[in-house]
């Protein structure tokens, strides 16, 4: 059974890159799509082109991509990689449709791994569109994968965890951080100690970067964040308040601040297009928006088809590598290339290790909560999605009327209906029906993806035509 066909793993970042070296541990063949010309995700991506050394990158980061990368290579030999690919979709019964090397090709399976991961929470607010507002995921991914300043004088607002690695980054980039901003108040952050101790060494790294920031005169101001940017052509100064409990930013206490750049992070989306379209079942959560429905050994409401990493909820790269982990030694017993026995000892390790991560992520999840006092930042004239020009007001207004459900104001107002299929501004919108009143449940719905999930350049099918004709 060992030699039967190879697992499709969708994504090379750290959940499908364990899960793929999993399976090569028990000799099964496995096939890497990854849409990036280099596995290992934002997190362990590292640069798309050479560089000597990483000055900018903290040295448990560059153990973790070196970690990743080690993991890849000792089973190179079971693992076939198709970067820069793109899954557009399902194409028939257990196949998928790719985007490959400029052209339209398929893949089936017979066992499917998703390992999409997440995009980022959009917030809207006066002047989020200029030139040099970035989210905090574009910072990172210029810093570490471009070897790029985003910016030379930078503010970062937000809340959680990314905010001090980041600021940490871009200082020793050569970036001046005038300022971080964090939204929730540092008090809350004391209150969820127990949790943060079920990853001591991961939270003396956090101290130690506050303790950079401290040293390097970086304020970081707890309870505080951003109302508004402006500038001309391109980004030049943000206000920023304090933020009460609900995140309500105090206007008499504004201030503004000079800078050429911002990172913006206020939390992140499970990606699950693809596995909507596959027909997965999917629950809500207030942190991780729409996930899949799975078990203990992360298996999908279909029988073949595993949902790992961020894709399975918001819980970081240590969490996603366990879960890839996991799903593999299930498809390694399935297959009877592991004794029972094995398996369930291997997991169970596995499985102890994850959740002490759980307990540590939820106390920040806790701590991070986005709170009502976000959906107020936006003006009535401030876009809301981008693809169709959706303004606040004209989401305010179909509420107003008696929009109820995500469906409705999709065709009410036209969010959701551009290419981005609503990534940018669903999540917003659905936060909007809560605030009114409509509690979620099956009615208040989700924007559907459509086919394909990425469009399709009419270049691509000319040879398929031709060979049609």
């Amino acid at each position: 059974m060992a030699n039967a066909s190879p697992v499709v793993i969708v994504g090379g970042g750290p959940s499908g890159t364990a899960a793929a070296a999993m399976l090569g541990k028990y000799q099964i063949s496995s096939i890497i799509v990854e849409e990036a010309p280099k596995i290992g995700g934002v997190i362990y991506r590292g640069p798309l082109r050479k560089t000597q050394s990483l000055p900018h990158l903290d040295d448990n980061l560059q153990r973790a991509m070196s970690a990743l990368r080690t993991r890849y290579e000792n089973n190179r030999s079971f693992i076939d990689l198709k970067l820069q690919t793109r899954v557009l979709g399902p194409e028939g019964k257990q196949q998928l449709l790719l985007s490959e090397n400029g052209q339209l090709t398929t893949q089936s399976y017979n066992e499917l791994i998703l390992a999409t991961g997440c995009h980022e929470r959009s917030i809207p607010f006066p002047g989020w569109q200029l030139p040099g507002v970035m989210l905090l995921g574009g910072v990172q991914l210029q810093i570490k994968s471009g070897l790029v300043r985003p910016g030379a004088r930078m503010a970062l607002v937000g809340t959680g965890p990314l905010l001090p690695l980041v600021a940490c980054q871009l200082h020793k980039a050569g970036v001046n951080v005038v300022g971080v901003y964090e939204a929730s108040s540092f008090n809350k952050l004391a209150k969820e100690a127990v949790a943060l101790l079920n990853k001591p060494k991961l939270t003396l790294s956090g101290l130690s970067m506050m303790g950079y920031l401290k040293k390097h005169q970086i304020p970081f101001y707890y309870g505080h964040g951003i109302v508004n940017a402006q500038g001309s052509n391109k980004l030049e100064r943000i206000t920023v308040a304090p933020y009460d409990e609900q995140w309500q930013a105090d206007h008499r206490q504004s201030q503004s601040v000079e800078v050429d750049a911002i990172g913006v992070g206020y939390g992140f989306v499970a990606r699950t297009q693809l596995a909507m379209l596959l027909g997965v079942e999917h629950k809500y959560t207030k942190v991780s928006g729409y996930i899949p429905k799975l078990d203990d050994n992360f298996l999908s409401s279909q029988d073949n088809l595993y949902v790992v990493g961020d894709s399975s909820g918001l819980l970081g790269a240590d969490a996603a590598i366990c879960e890839g982990q996991i799903a593999a030694i299930d498809i390694a017993l399935k297959r009877g290339a592991v004794t029972t026995s094995v398996a369930q000892k291997e997991k169970q390790k596995v499985m102890r290790k994850h959740a002490r991560i759980a307990r540590f992520r939820f106390g920040f999840d806790r701590f991070s909560e986005r709170q009502n006092g976000l959906l107020n930042l936006a003006q009535d004239d401030t876009v809301v999605c981008r693809c169709e020009q959706a303004t606040k007001k004209q989401l305010d207004d179909a509420i107003k009327q008696g929009v109820k459900d995500l469906t409705t104001l999709k065709m009410r107002t036209r969010i959701g209906m551009g290419d981005c299929q609503g990534k940018t501004c669903s999540s917003y919108a659905l936060d909007l029906l809560h605030q009114a009143g409509h509690k979620q449940n099956s009615k208040t719905g989700v924007i559907k993806p459509r086919f394909p999930l990425d469009p399709i350049p009419f270049t691509f099918m000319e040879e398929t035509f031709d060979e049609q004709i």
